[in-house]
């Protein structure tokens, strides 16, 4: 017998790998397609990536397959003629991801690469999922030469050092084989696998203080509308039920002295009406002499504190502090001019309110509450081409609605 006379005849394989070659690449993009429809309410959405592999890949793979086989006779098994990669954002989306496919399709199988790496090892994590390709699409293009797909779902890191490895490692000749080398690859995947998990975590550290820094805003409204609406509506004086209350219990910090941690303990003593510690925080972050982006953030939510005490002075004082060090505040110069209408300081509130305007004019509540102040000065023209502007914005905002009304019939006495 001669020498690898299992070799298959190279020539025979192209012709039926070509012959249904172009098949497969249409069913690349129809599976992208599916896909995309799969994850289109996904935030952050997933980017898809699709190919139909070449002949020289998939003869390299069959010899390869091959040679590990016991039985030549037999041709190997190769489920990745058509491959997509799926890349997310952060590890929390590879599990959503992985739940959609599964609700989408017909799997037949999942294997998770990597996962048994030690950390002296190197090699890329990913998620690979066999699955059977929809019948729809195998009627609509015919013949593939499969009927399975492989799908690989990565972050945005693991698919980077997928990339990479695959060129240093996989298709190199040589690889490397000492250890300061292999040590140098470690480190670097390593390095990745952390930065995903560090990513992970500010995400959810973001996601948490959003959360709070929401219940401060709404908090904060509710005080204004007492204030200001009532003067409006009588008989919608704000009662103790409409209190806010802390509808999600931020957990403090472990006595870290970082701004984050102060952050983190301001806002659990915010959210928990604890207004006096929360000012003693924000202060102290300002000791700390943060970047001029962070002073103008932390003055602002230290305003907040002071007005939800009604330190009415006090909290002018923080948020000009904060437009001060950030100009592009609307916010600062809105939450101002609110004060300011709580004093019945009409005038100064709506240059305020004309200055937040000027800085982003798409702003419901400062156009109705600018037309409130000029209600209150007796300008009813101006109140109520206020109040149509920003019934523009939110037609169906009942008070805006009750206040438009009410103009109209200051008009027509």
């Amino acid at each position: 017998m001669k020498e690898n006379s299992w070799f298959p005849d190279r020539g025979k394989l192209q012709k039926e790998f070509d012959a249904t070659y172009q098949n497969r690449v249409l069913m690349v993009e129809d599976l992208k397609g599916r896909l995309e429809e799969v994850f289109h309410t996904m935030r952050p959405k997933p980017t898809v990536k699709g190919r139909a592999k070449s002949f020289q890949s998939f003869y390299k793979k069959y010899i390869r397959l091959l040679q590990q086989q016991q039985d030549k006779t037999k041709a190997p098994v190769i489920n990745d003629l058509i491959g997509l990669r799926i890349v997310c954002t952060f590890i929390e989306d590879l599990s959503s991801v992985e739940t959609a496919i599964q609700n989408a399709f017909q799997i037949t199988e999942v294997e998770r690469k990597g996962s048994n790496y030690s950390f002296k090892e190197f090699g890329y994590e990913s998620t690979h999922i066999l699955i059977k390709i929809p019948e729809d699409i195998l009627k609509k293009r015919g013949k593939a030469g499969c009927d399975i797909a492989e799908i690989q779902i990565r972050t945005i890191l693991q698919d980077a050092w997928a990339e990479v490895e695959h060129e240093l490692v996989y298709k190199a000749e040589f690889t490397p084989f000492d250890e300061p080398m292999k040590r140098k690859l470690a480190a670097v995947n390593a390095s990745l696998s952390l930065a995903d998990i560090v990513f992970q975590e500010i995400r959810d550290y973001q996601r948490q203080l959003n959360r709070e820094l929401g219940k401060r805003r709404e908090s904060f409204f509710k005080k204004i509308e007492a204030a200001t609406d009532a003067l409006l509506f009588q008989e919608e004086l704000a009662s103790e039920e409409h209190k806010p209350k802390p509808l999600f219990k931020l957990e403090p910090s472990k006595g870290g002295e970082s701004i984050d941690d102060l952050l983190l303990d301001a806002l659990y003593a915010h959210n928990n009406e604890n207004f006096y510690k929360a000012i003693e925080l924000y202060t102290r972050i300002l000791q700390a002499n943060p970047n001029p982006y962070v002073k103008s953030m932390i003055y602002k939510h230290r305003g907040m504190a002071h007005f939800a005490q009604s330190h009415y002075e006090e909290a002018i004082e923080d948020f000009s502090q904060s437009l001060t060090l950030d100009p592009s505040s609307y916010k600062a110069a809105y939450y101002r001019a609110v004060v300011k209408s709580v004093l019945q300081q009409y005038s100064e509130a709506i240059d305020d309110f004309t200055l937040s305007l000027q800085i982003n004019p798409y702003q419901f509540f400062a156009l109705s509450r600018r037309g409130q102040a000029y209600y209150h000065l007796g300008d009813i023209p101006k109140a109520l081409a206020d109040c149509e502007n920003a019934l523009l914005i939110e037609p169906d905002n009942e008070a805006a609605l009750r206040f438009r009304e009410l103009l109209l019939k200051k008009l027509n006495q």
